[in-house]
């Protein structure tokens, strides 16, 4: 590279691990809703939840990013849904993940983006 810089290669510490954070996901999905029934009434509650013990639990790790973490419940009931995500970022430092969690009555989509700091 020009100018003295150095090319920045993340370590196992620094990285952003895509299993380590759909571990994370799928703990806080399953402590929140577990087998609960989809009910209109408890989905705000349950998403908010879920995004902030997710967060809670990345942060927890101490790894260089900044993290953006999306969630959708959606009834299982034969509507279809469809969701798409695109971003303009560092390949080698950062990083996304998107989990799907069902049960017999509700979707959950969860996605993790981790920008390095």
């Amino acid at each position: 590279m020009a100018d003295g810089a150095t090319e920045y290669e993340p370590t196992e510490e620094t990285s952003f691990v895509v299993d380590e954070v759909s571990m994370v996901i799928k703990e806080c999905v399953e402590q929140t809703i577990g087998v609960n029934t989809y009910q209109q009434s408890k989905v705000n509650q349950w998403t908010s939840n879920i995004v902030e013990s997710i967060l809670k639990r990345l942060c927890a790790l101490n790894k260089p990013f900044k993290y953006i973490v999306n969630a959708v419940i959606m009834q299982k009931n034969g509507a279809g849904l469809h969701t798409a995500s695109s971003c303009f970022w560092d390949n080698a430092a950062d990083g996304s993940c998107t989990v799907r969690w069902e049960n017999k009555s509700m979707y959950v989509i969860i996605s993790v983006f981790g920008l390095a700091i």
